[in-house]
C-alpha cells in the first residue's frame, strides 16, 4: 500500500512496510515517536517536486478543490500500478479513481498515519529541511490567502458597489445638464420645453436643429416617433416668442447637448454591466427584487455576506435610518416593483413577506452553491400569489394561505343568503304608543327633580298665552311636589324606623296639603328659596309673557301660590305661626 502527502515542496509517495500494524489504531502513533521507529513502518519511494511557487500555489488551490492536477496524474500514474493508494481526502481518492482506474483507501488508519508522517516528515525526506520547510509553508500561504482573496465573493461585489454609486451620480449629473439645457435653449425657442418631454429627445432635437428657423426644413422622425408631435413643434417655430441668439451661443448650446447625449449613453452601458454583474454574483436577490433595488441593498450593508447575516426586519428598513416616523415599514425595498404594484393598505403587509424572501435569498446566493435563480423565481410567484389574495379577498378571509380555512361570512341574521330582501318587514310607525298630556286618566310615575325641571322649561316655552291659568295650577301641584319631598326628608328618621308605613304617608300627603311645624324647617326653606330664585323668576317671566303689568308689580311664584292657597280656604296664623 502507497501513501499520497502533500507537501509545500511537492508531492511525496511513501511505502507501507508493515501492513498489520495500521490494523491497531489507537498504538499506531507510537511507531512515530522516533525516526528510527518511523522508518521501520514507512519509506519514501518518490517525490515530485514544484518547479516554482505558481506551480505550488495552482497544485494546492485545485487540491483544495479536490482535484488531482496534471503533474499528480502522471506522477500517480508512473508509480502506483497495481497498488492501493492512501489518501486523506475522500473527494480526492474518488477523483483519481475515476480518471486513473487506481483504487484508493480513507479511513481512520489513514488519518492516523497521516500525523505520524507529518511529524517525522523532515526525517523521512532526505535533503528537506526545517529550515526550509518552514518559509516554504509560509510562503504558499501567503500565496494561497491572496488568491483566495481577490476571488472572493465578498471582494467581487465590490464592483457592484462602485457601479451603483457610480449610476446615481450619472443620474444627477445628467438631470442637472438637461435642466441646463432646457433653460438654456429656452430663451431662444420656450414652446419646444412644453411639446418634447423627454430630455433626451430635447437634447438631440436641439442638436439637430440650432436655429428655431431651421425647423420648417428638417425631418424629426427619426427622433420623434409620432407625426403630431412633430407638426406642433414646426408650428410653434414659426410663432415663437423666444429671443434671437447668436452662433457662438448655438454652438456652446449644441455643445452641451453632446455631453447630455454622452452621458446618457454612458449610463446605459453602466446599467447594463450593473446587470451582468448582478445576475452572476446575486441571481435570486435580482429576481426578487431587481437589479437597482439589490445593488443598494448591497452598497447599504457593505456586501454580500455582511447583508447575509442581516435578519428580514433589518432588511425591511434598511435604509430609513433618518425617517422621522418611530418604526418605518419600509426603506430601499420600497422601490421594488412587488410594493408598487400593491395597493397603498396592502404596502406594509407586502414589505414584509418581500423583505422575509429577500433574506433567505441573499444568504442563498452568499453562502450556498448553486448559481441558479430558482429560489428567487418560486419566492416571486409566491408573492404575486399573496398580493393578488390580498386584493381580491373577501371579508373576514385570513391575509395567510386560504387552504383547508373556513370562509367567513358578514353576519346579518335579518337578510336571507342570497336575496336583498329582509326576512322581517319594514318598522312602521306606531300611533298607540304616543302619550298626550293632559289627556290621559291613568296616575303618571313619580320623575326626577332634574326631569321636573326639563319639563316645565318645556312647557313653559311651548305653552299658548290662553294657558296661563293651567300653567299656574301645574306650577302649584309641583310646588305641592316640592313640600311634600322636604318634609319627607325632615322626617326621615320616623321613615326610617316605620319602614312599612312609609307608602301609606306618602299617599295622604298627595291628598292633604304639607304642614309645616317649626321655625327652622321655615328658615331652610328660603335658604332654598334663594338658591333657585333665578330659575324661579326666569320660570315665571316665561308663564307670565302675556301679562301687561310691569316687572316691579307683578307677582312672585310665592306670593301667588299663598293666594292660591287662601282661595282654597286656608288660612296662616301669624300669631301661632302655624297651617291651619
Amino acid at each position: 500500500m502507497l501513501v499520497l502527502f502533500e507537501t509545500p515542496a511537492g508531492f511525496a509517495l511513501f511505502k507501507v512496510l508493515d501492513e498489520g500494524k495500521l490494523d491497531k489504531v489507537e498504538d499506531l502513533w507510537k511507531e512515530f515517536t522516533t525516526s528510527d521507529s518511523a522508518r521501520k513502518v514507512v519509506e519514501l519511494k518518490a517525490f515530485n517536486k514544484f518547479e516554482n511557487t505558481s506551480d505550488a500555489l495552482s497544485a494546492a488551490t485545485l487540491i483544495i478543490d479536490s482535484k488531482p492536477t496534471k503533474g499528480l496524474r502522471k506522477f500517480l500514474q508512473k508509480h502506483c500500478e497495481g497498488e492501493t493508494l492512501a489518501v486523506a481526502d475522500s473527494k480526492l481518492g474518488n477523483a483519481i479513481k475515476e480518471k486513473l482506474k487506481i483504487d484508493c483507501l480513507h479511513n481512520s488508519a489513514v488519518m492516523e498515519l497521516m500525523r505520524g508522517l507529518r511529524n517525522q516528515l523532515t526525517e523521512l525526506i532526505s535533503g528537506l529541511g526545517a529550515q526550509d520547510l518552514g518559509p516554504m509553508s509560509l510562503g504558499l500561504s501567503h500565496s494561497l490567502s491572496r488568491y483566495k482573496l481577490k476571488f472572493s465573493p465578498e471582494k467581487v461585489d465590490t464592483m457592484i458597489i462602485q457601479a451603483i454609486g457610480l449610476l446615481d451620480d450619472l443620474d444627477k449629473e445628467l438631470n442637472t445638464y438637461a435642466m441646463r439645457v432646457r433653460e438654456w435653449y429656452g430663451w431662444h425657442f420656450p414652446e419646444l420645453t412644453k411639446i418634447v418631454a423627454d430630455n433626451i429627445q430635447y437634447a438631440k432635437v436641439v442638436k439637430m436643429m440650432g436655429d428655431r428657423t431651421n425647423a420648417e426644413s428638417l425631418d424629426f422622425s427619426e427622433i420623434l416617433s409620432d407625426d403630431e408631435v412633430e407638426a406642433q413643434l414646426k408650428e410653434a417655430a414659426v410663432i415663437s416668442m423666444g429671443t434671437e441668439v447668436s452662433e457662438l451661443d448655438l454652438l456652446n448650446i449644441r455643445e452641451l447637448c453632446d455631453q447630455v447625449l454622452a452621458l446618457s449613453e454612458y449610463r446605459a452601458q453602466l446599467f447594463d454591466y450593473l446587470r451582468s454583474r448582478m445576475n452572476t454574483i446575486a441571481p435570486n436577490l435580482t429576481a426578487l427584487v431587481g437589479e437597482l433595488v439589490g445593488a443598494r441593498l448591497i452598497a447599504h450593508g457593505g456586501s454580500l455576506v455582511n447583508l447575509a447575516k442581516q435578519p428580514g426586519s433589518t432588511i425591511q428598513i434598511l435604509g430609513a435610518e433618518k425617517t422621522k416616523h418611530a418604526t418605518p415599514k419600509y426603506g430601499l425595498i420600497y422601490h421594488a416593483s412587488l410594493i408598487g404594484q400593491a395597493a397603498p393598505k396592502h404596502k406594509g403587509k407586502i414589505s414584509r413577506s418581500l423583505a422575509a424572501k429577500t433574506a433567505l435569498a441573499i444568504r442563498y446566493d452568499a453562502l450556498g452553491d448553486g448559481e441558479d435563480n430558482s429560489i428567487g423565481l418560486e419566492s416571486r410567484v409566491k408573492l404575486e400569489t399573496r398580493l393578488r389574495v390580498l386584493e381580491g379577498k373577501e371579508l373576514g378571509r385570513s391575509a395567510g394561505s386560504t387552504k383547508g380555512k373556513p370562509k367567513i361570512e358578514v353576519y346579518e341574521k335579518d337578510r336571507k343568503k342570497g336575496a336583498g330582501a329582509l326576512i322581517t318587514p319594514a318598522k312602521t310607525y306606531n300611533p298607540a304608543a304616543d302619550l298626550v298630556l293632559g289627556q290621559s286618566t291613568e296616575e303618571t310615575p313619580k320623575k326626577p327633580d332634574g326631569a321636573s325641571k326639563k319639563r316645565k322649561h318645556q312647557e313653559a316655552e311651548h305653552a299658548p298665552a290662553e294657558e296661563t291659568i293651567q300653567g299656574d295650577g301645574d306650577q302649584e301641584g309641583q310646588k305641592k311636589k316640592k313640600k311634600k319631598k322636604s318634609k319627607e326628608s325632615e322626617d326621615s328618621p320616623v321613615a326610617d324606623a316605620d319602614g312599612g308605613k312609609k307608602k301609606k304617608k306618602k299617599s295622604k300627603e298627595s291628598e292633604e296639603p304639607p304642614v309645616a311645624t317649626a321655625e327652622g324647617e321655615k328658615k331652610e326653606k328660603k335658604k332654598k328659596k334663594k338658591s333657585d330664585s333665578q330659575d324661579a323668576e326666569d320660570v315665571a317671566m316665561e308663564t307670565e309673557a302675556s301679562d301687561c303689568w310691569p316687572r316691579q308689580y307683578r307677582l312672585t311664584f310665592d306670593q301667588r301660590l299663598v293666594a292660591a292657597w287662601f282661595s282654597l280656604g286656608y288660612c296662616f296664623l301669624l300669631e301661632k305661626n302655624e297651617w291651619t
